[in-house]
């Protein structure tokens, strides 16, 4: 009988592991995506003091960039929210 609970404790243990560390996931994807983000937007803003006549194409590039790091980002989280929520 105590061989049992052990066992069914451990397993209550782990699942709490692995929420812990989802939510480390998820922490880490979206402090990435902030700092990918501001990378971009801050070599373009470099950009466009240089040349200002260029300012339309590197935002519309800025843009672009900056949806698909958050395309990414929102794809891991959907990973974490999966990992923690189906059994």
């Amino acid at each position: 009988m105590s061989l049992l609970f052990v066992m069914l404790n451990s397993v209550e243990i782990a699942h709490e592991w692995m929420k812990l560390g989802a939510a480390l996931v998820a922490v880490i994807a979206v402090f990435g995506a902030a700092y990918g983000i501001s990378t971009i937007a801050k070599s373009a803003i470099d950009n466009i003091a240089r040349q200002p006549e260029a300012g339309g194409d590197l935002r519309s590039s800025m843009v672009v960039a900056a949806a698909l790091i958050e395309g990414i980002t929102f794809f891991a989280l959907v990973i974490v929210l999966l990992t923690l929520f189906v059994n």
